[in-house]
């Protein structure tokens, strides 16, 4: 670009003056190289006065410039007309043999002999002058001296040639002119300022149109994306958010409390994460424990309960909460204990842990979706509702529920929804009603029913952004430009 300018500047010094598109002939430089370099030049002052022009030309399309290397259109079909002739319904199959057929005929170099059997085209003359393609070869060289505005016409009609407009500048001496740049200043600097230099130093103009530098911030993970999405959802419906800032969670909490009897798989180390420091708690409400003690061991309330010896050491244990239906139980007791019992709906969407094998779908940490519901009298009609409107918000209409078993609810249900991608039926949740030997230790009155059900953040992400992995959305091995780059999530509500 650095020599550009020069040369430039010094075929000015030379010349009154000069037009881009001359100075593009003479350097044999691309137009738009000579604009950009006197864009570069215009920005270092007045040293060149540059007044746009513009001017009509003509250039050959792309259907020009094949007539112009192959022969028009006329041509090709007088040649493709052997001494014999030709049926003309063979002579149509050549491109373009409609208008070729019509010219050739007008021009009379072909004519249609009918006195055999079938027609036949045959050559009316010896031989041709494809002016045509004359014409066009001239043009495409530079020279429209060939062009009469009749040819304009033609030509432009049949769409062999196009009017273009070039625009261009014309270049003279500014009064600033020199043969060189000056660096302009871009800082204005103390010493400037105190030496009184500034006055005699040239500027650089300040581009306020320019966007500046994008500003750093953070951006949103797919995961925070979809969940906010469901978050509005439980809001429309009119829940109320649970805290659930309490990762570690006690083993009463997350498994007694749900009449989730001690010698259950799930309580066994290699299914939870157990914590080591501090391993233990005893801060319970004794009342409350001693009715879970009870229904656990012998019964109550209607059931027989499990039957065996049941240990506050199990309970006290401290782990990694492997499910958020802990907080739902913590926020069920304390609804219990209010003077007056008054329907409630609650939802949570926060981090659980579980000792997983790690694969393409399964982490050791995920997030569970859930949702509960505490009403007098509900039922499994109540439950099917709920969630088919839930569901609904997100997009998903089609339904299937199969019974299943879970400790703290009876009946139990998973959810199925038909995922029109994979052309399959797949379990996106669980659900039930919670049982009596759960509610009823917490001091609910027995009309009371809640419905609950459960899914994970991390499935629905992956179907709703692509990924076949979960390790590619979370841990480790995340590309941080997916996080920057991923669009907001839009559920088909």
């Amino acid at each position: 670009m650095g020599e550009l300018i020069e040369r430039i500047l010094n075929h000015l010094s030379e010349n009154a003056q000069a037009s881009t598109l001359k100075l593009a002939n003479i350097f044999t430089e691309d137009h738009q190289k000579i604009i950009g370099a006197l864009k570069s030049i215009q920005a270092n002052g007045e040293l060149v006065s540059a007044e746009p022009q513009s001017q009509k030309n003509y250039e050959l399309t792309e259907e020009g410039l094949a007539v112009a290397a192959k022969g028009s259109h006329e041509a090709l079909i007088y040649n493709a007309v052997p001494e014999n002739g030709i049926e003309q319904s063979e002579l149509m199959k050549i491109p373009n043999a409609k208008v070729g057929f019509s010219k050739a005929m007008s021009a009379g170099w072909i004519l249609v002999d009918k006195s055999g059997p079938k027609p036949l085209v045959k050559r009316k003359v010896s031989e041709i002058v494809d002016t045509v393609q004359n014409h066009l070869r001239s043009i495409a060289d530079g020279d429209f001296s060939v062009l009469t505005d009749a040819l304009k016409q033609e030509y432009k009609k049949r769409k062999l040639l196009q009017e273009v407009v070039v625009k261009s500048f014309l270049l003279q001496k500014g009064p600033e002119f020199s043969l060189s740049l000056k660096k302009l200043e871009t800082d204005l600097t103390t010493e400037m300022l105190a030496t009184g230099s500034w006055k005699d130093l040239k500027f650089k103009d300040y581009n306020l149109d320019a966007l500046g530098a994008p500003l750093e911030c953070g951006y949103l993970h797919p995961l925070l994306k979809v969940r906010s999405e469901f978050r509005q959802i439980f809001l429309e419906m009119g829940f109320t958010e649970m805290p659930t800032n309490n990762f570690v969670e006690s083993s009463f909490w997350n498994f007694d409390a749900l009449f989730q009897p001690q010698q259950h798989p799930a309580r066994d180390a290699h299914d939870t994460f157990f914590v080591s420091d501090p391993k233990s708690t005893d801060n319970f409400p004794m009342d409350y424990l001693n009715r879970v003690k009870k229904v656990h061991s012998v019964g109550g309330y209607g059931s027989q309960g499990y039957g065996y010896d049941w240990k506050i050491e199990e309970a006290s244990k401290n782990l990694l909460r492997t499910h958020t239906t802990a907080v739902s139980a913590r926020m069920l007791y304390k609804i219990a204990q209010q003077k007056q019992f008054k329907p409630v709906k609650f939802f949570s969407i926060d981090r659980v842990y579980r000792n997983e094998t790690l694969d393409a779908t399964h982490l050791a940490e995920f997030h569970q979706v859930e949702g509960v519901i505490a009403d007098y009298n509900l039922t499994l009609g109540n439950l099917i509702a709920v969630l088919s409107e839930f569901f609904r918000k997100l997009g998903i209409t089609e339904l299937e529920f199969k019974p299943a078993y879970n400790p703290y609810t009876e009946p139990s249900m998973e959810i199925f929804c038909f995922h029109k991608g994979l052309g399959k039926w797949i379990e996106i949740g669980n659900s039930g009603v919670f049982r009596p030997e759960m509610l009823l230790p917490m001091g609910l009155p027995e009309d009371v029913s809640v419905i609950a059900w459960g899914l994970s953040l991390e499935r629905p992400t992956m179907i709703k952004y692509g990924y076949n992995n979960i390790r590619d959305l979370v841990g480790p091995k995340v590309d941080l430009e997916m996080i920057h780059t991923t669009p907001i999530c839009r559920l088909d509500k």
